[in-house]
């Protein structure tokens, strides 16, 4: 990334664990548990949510597709496409940008497995080009039923959208969660990561083509998971992480040619879910703005940066349109599940924190400044309070802490297991022996984020009361990522440059090991006058799949007394990505941020490659 500097770099902000007053890295090892507890179909052999067993294995079967697996999106036995591609969109991003604090953590295979076993589903719903099935069982059958899945007597009907019955929110949501994957197996299983990557290109595509809101196909949804905001935000949403799997400029150009009638550039929101995707590709696009991608786009990616701000600055309370909070200090939003909200917003937060610290520039509010170290401050103390800081001193994640829900409206956690009880459990017979139980659930529903309290910080442990106590994926899937970055900090990391999620698993050691090749850290040529020098450094490197990747820095100093213009570097022997120089024909110019440098200041720029540093000379300039 590109930088002057004569500007002090920002530090970024470390939260210690051990000064932080919950132990975090057990918070995100139990919020992944609850995602095995979520599985649906054939239960593998390293399943460790053992109450649990097979369950839906003949969906799809008369529709002539094999549906079986995927994830049951809260306490019901439902799976619905929508919220469970956004939730492992959601995993997805977490790892990417927190893969190396999961690591450290021992929990990055667990998340790993957690995409994976929602993508094998995915893939399967997926079986033509322009065909994508999107729900399987219907919410109004289903919730007349009080059964285990290993019990349900429902109807599994397999809905589907195609190109008479369009559904582009869900098109396009779902290719979002296979290009955000594709980018987490990118290293450690690339040919998962390429078919997952066909996959989203297919879905894409069909998406755009054929328009239209997947509730009006899939009408069984609209009770349960309605799309209010359409199929524009899904579609920005996924283009942005098409361009973040592929680097293809095809995406780029659909960001910038439709944000304006879309909405990115326009909507200022103030929540972010899985309906509502607008702040999400905000940031993703401010992302690859303030990464210097954006070329002769910069102007369009910064009006998506305001609004991406706006989020910001409303979740801080620094907006001209706040998010209400509670007087405990929740963000609040709606009074039924209301911490989807909460953990989604945290996250934003989390990650754009990282990206301004990055850049070294802080928020700007209608109400002032903030540093990043306030956003990730924030999002911390929301995490603070689902954790237990909050006036009922209680953890609203089940199993974390001394005192949290015990009656969750959760079908499977509050019948007695078939592994203890295998009597067959009825339609009607579950809401009449569990369902109305006082007691607490019978099966610890570890991980597990609750609805939450009112606007109020009230909270009614009561298994009827579902707007409160009931869970969902996409509550704990944009958690995985906080807590990460809660645990692990920062570790100096520069969340603006390329993504490398490695294999959870140890390397194997070769008999007789390859020295690993010493780029040579001389400084490159540079012009045959004294103007500009340009020094070359390897900052770092790492090994993947047989290859030993290095991170080189480059600094370009004025070392005249006048300022330097127009800049032209010829760049030769670059094999990988580069970062903060603008390419205009075969030359390389300043950023789009930067017009000049003056005497006696410098300028970085970054590349990545798996080969000794890149020719890197001065070809001209001006002098003013």
């Amino acid at each position: 990334m590109a930088r002057l500097l004569w500007l002090l770099p920002v530090l970024l902000l470390l939260v210690p664990s051990a000064l932080a007053g919950h132990d975090y890295g057990s918070a995100l090892s139990k919020s992944l548990l609850f995602f095995e507890a979520q599985r649906s179909g054939y239960l593998p052999k390293n399943q460790r949510v053992n109450w649990r067993s097979h369950s839906g294995l003949q969906d799809g079967k008369t529709s002539g597709v094999d549906l079986v697996g995927g994830y049951y999106d809260a306490g019901d036995n439902v799976k619905f496409g929508l919220p469970m591609a956004f939730t492992i969109t959601m995993m997805s991003w977490s790892i990417a940008e927190y893969g190396r604090q999961m690591a450290a953590s021992g929990e990055l295979g667990h998340a790993m497995e957690a995409v994976k076993w929602g993508t094998d589903y995915l893939i399967k719903a997926h079986p033509q080009p322009n065909v994508l099935y999107g729900e399987v069982g219907d919410g109004n059958s289903d919730h007349y039923c009080w059964q285990r899945p290993e019990d349900m007597t429902t109807p599994r009907t397999a809905y589907r959208v195609d190109v008479h019955n369009p559904g582009s929110d869900l098109a396009g949501e779902t290719a979002a969660a296979m290009a955000s994957a594709s980018i987490v197996f990118r290293h450690s299983n690339p040919a998962y990561s390429n078919e997952l990557l066909n996959h989203a290109k297919q879905l894409f595509d069909f998406a755009d083509k054929y328009r239209g809101k997947y509730d009006g196909s899939i009408t069984v949804a609209q009770k349960y998971y309605r799309s209010y905001s359409g199929y524009d935000d899904e579609l920005l949403w996924a283009a942005a992480w098409m361009y973040q799997a592929t680097n293809d400029q095809y995406y780029l150009d659909y960001l910038a040619n439709n944000g304006d009638s879309m909405g990115g550039t326009g909507w200022a929101m103030t929540e972010f879910g899985w309906d509502v995707k607008y702040a999400g590709a905000q940031v993703l696009v401010s992302k690859i703005l303030m990464q210097g991608k954006a070329g002769r786009h910069a102007s369009v990616f910064e009006r998506y940066q305001q609004k991406a701000e706006f989020f910001m600055c409303s979740c801080l309370g620094k907006g001209t349109r706040n998010v209400q909070r509670t007087p405990g200090g929740l963000l609040f939003r709606q009074r039924w599940n209301n911490m989807q909200f909460v953990s989604s917003a945290s996250y934003l937060l989390t990650v754009y924190s990282d990206y301004l610290a990055s850049a070294g520039r802080n928020l700007r509010c209608a109400s002032g400044s903030a540093a990043p170290s306030e956003l990730l401050n924030f999002a911390k103390s929301q995490v603070d309070y689902i954790l237990g800081d909050n006036p009922r001193a209680t953890s609203y994640m089940v199993g974390y802490g001394n005192t949290y829900p015990q009656q969750v409206h959760h079908r499977a956690s509050s019948i007695v297991s078939i592994k203890v009880n295998p009597t067959f459990v009825s339609c009607r017979g579950g809401y009449d022996t569990w369902f109305s139980r006082k007691g607490s659930d019978p099966n610890l529903l570890v991980g597990a984020i609750v609805g939450g309290p009112d606007a109020y910080d009230n909270f009614a442990d009561e298994r009827d009361n579902y707007e409160q106590t009931e869970p969902a994926t996409y509550n704990n899937a944009p958690m995985l990522g906080i807590l990460s970055r809660l645990h692990g900090g920062n570790g100096g990391l520069n969340q603006l440059l390329p993504v490398v999620v490695k294999a959870p698993s140890a390397p194997v050691k070769s008999a007789q090991p390859t020295p690993m090749l010493r780029p040579n850290p001389t400084p490159a040529p540079a012009a045959q006058d004294s103007t500009l020098a340009v020094e070359q450094t390897m900052t770092t490197s790492w090994n993947a799949k047989g290859n030993t990747y290095y991170r080189y820095s480059t600094i370009v100093t004025n070392k005249s007394s006048k300022t330097v213009k127009d800049l032209k570097l010829a760049i030769s022997k670059l094999y990988g990505p580069l970062w903060g120089l603008n390419k205009v024909g075969d030359a390389y110019g300043f950023p789009w941020w930067l017009d000049n440098l003056p005497a006696g200041k410098s300028l970085e720029f970054v590349y990545i490659q798996a080969a000794s540093q890149a020719d890197v000379r001065v070809s001209g300039y001006t002098l003013a």
